[in-house]
């Protein structure tokens, strides 16, 4: 492990202390020169600590007395940032806080109340324009929608940030960051943007949990884990994929609560764990069939059996059990909106690989045929990558005519 990856554990570290105490930066600032009676700490300075960009040595004793705890466990923080390789850092749970990087972004009272004061038509009206992003990521790809969803989000936080507010109305906007920080990050996720995606994801953790939505917060935070899941970060994934589902809570709505216990399935998939994926389908079955959570929340809108039935097919071909994935993904091709066009290819291509697995080189050539043909014209990184990594699979049946002909059609785009 490198120095700066140290520097960046502690600063997570502290900055898990701070959310425990429930101060935000600029809280934690004041409070720490209130105690001195000097202004010589800033809410960037706390984002300096809580980045790793530098060691807070001679405000340790007093960052102890205000976090409640004992000096020798920052002081052991300490040492172990600095490299000392005999020192860790101390033990916490994992909360879903711990788990994600400190957001730079501060959602206080707005930096300028100067500007025009909005209501709840802003709110009404920004939610609108959220819902159409989303209604439009069923049709397009993120390729097509990453310029005019990071526009959204971006003005949105300078909505929030430049007008004034009373504070119901300042809470529905955070709300709506936190919605476009989850769709921004998909759709960047979809366009290869993992970066953006990350980012995204992370203001929008934060703005939701400024405004105190947790099923949104864990949203977001099972989203994050779907991408680092997909992009060989598989522990990482897994462990937020578990924070998220801990911190929506019992309650959670069923169709919220079912989303983020297949996420967590996807997630023990792709680390190699085949028992507890399975256990996580079964768990998100029973989520969704219960009745007595709140009412489920407008992103949403999309969870239902079919999709669950979709994740079921997906672990199953993942792990190699193609005689349970092959007839689930043809009953749901067989009634699933055409005019989705990511996702039919999407679905086609597990279809074509569960084949591949039950040794019909055939039909799996057959489907993926089809899975070139309709992701062709799609700005889709993700529908790229399984295009890949369907042409490589066929190449095991290179001697079989029909896989032959796929790639000797489409094999370039292995060079792509």
């Amino acid at each position: 492990m490198t120095s700066t990856d140290r520097r960046r554990e502690f600063g997570a570290y502290l900055a898990s202390l701070r959310r425990r105490s429930g101060r935000s930066q600029p809280q934690l600032a004041a409070a720490l020169c209130s105690a001195t009676g000097t202004d010589s700490i800033t809410r960037n300075g706390v984002s300096r600590w809580e980045r790793g960009a530098r060691v807070p040595d001679t405000w340790l004793p007093l960052l102890a007395v205000v976090h409640g705890v004992p000096l020798r466990d920052l002081e052991q923080a300490v040492a172990y940032a600095r490299g000392d390789t005999l020192a860790t850092l101390p033990g916490l749970a994992a909360p879903l806080a711990d788990l994600l990087l400190p957001s730079e972004e501060s959602w206080e009272a707005p930096a300028c109340s100067c500007g025009r004061r909005v209501g709840a038509a802003a709110v009404d009206a920004l939610a609108a324009r959220v819902h159409g992003l989303r209604l439009a990521d069923d049709v397009l790809s993120g390729g097509d929608l990453i310029a005019p969803a990071f526009r959204e989000l971006r003005a949105a936080v300078r909505l929030y940030r430049e007008s004034g507010h009373s504070e119901e109305t300042g809470r529905g906007l955070l709300v709506q960051i936190g919605e476009l920080g989850q769709i921004a990050g998909w759709i960047a996720s979809d366009a290869g943007r993992g970066k953006d995606a990350e980012r995204a994801y992370l203001l929008g953790v934060s703005a939701a949990r400024q405004a105190g939505d947790m099923p949104l917060v864990a949203q977001l935070a099972g989203s994050l884990g779907y991408h680092l899941s997909n992009n060989g970060r598989e522990r990482e994934g897994l462990a937020l994929a578990k924070a998220a589902v801990a911190e929506a809570g019992p309650y959670a709505p069923a169709s919220t609560r079912a989303l983020f216990l297949d996420r967590v399935a996807w997630a023990h998939t792709r680390a190699g764990e085949a028992q507890p994926a399975l256990r996580a389908l079964g768990q998100a079955h029973a989520a969704l069939d219960a009745t007595d959570g709140a009412p489920a929340p407008s992103w949403a809108y999309w969870v239902n059996r079919e999709e669950l039935e979709v994740m079921d097919a997906r672990v199953f071909t993942e792990l190699h059990r193609p005689l349970r994935a092959v007839p689930l993904l043809q009953e749901v091709l067989g009634r699933y909106d055409a005019t989705h066009v990511r996702e039919v290819a999407l679905y086609r291509s597990w279809l074509a690989m569960a084949l591949a697995d039950a040794n019909e080189p055939e039909q799996a050539s057959e489907e993926a045929r089809r899975v070139v043909d309709t992701s062709g014209a799609l700005s889709s990184e993700r529908t790229a990558q399984r295009v890949r990594t369907l042409l490589r699979r066929l190449n095991d049946f290179a001697d079989v005519p029909e896989a032959r002909d796929v790639l000797a059609d489409y094999g370039y785009l292995l060079l792509a």
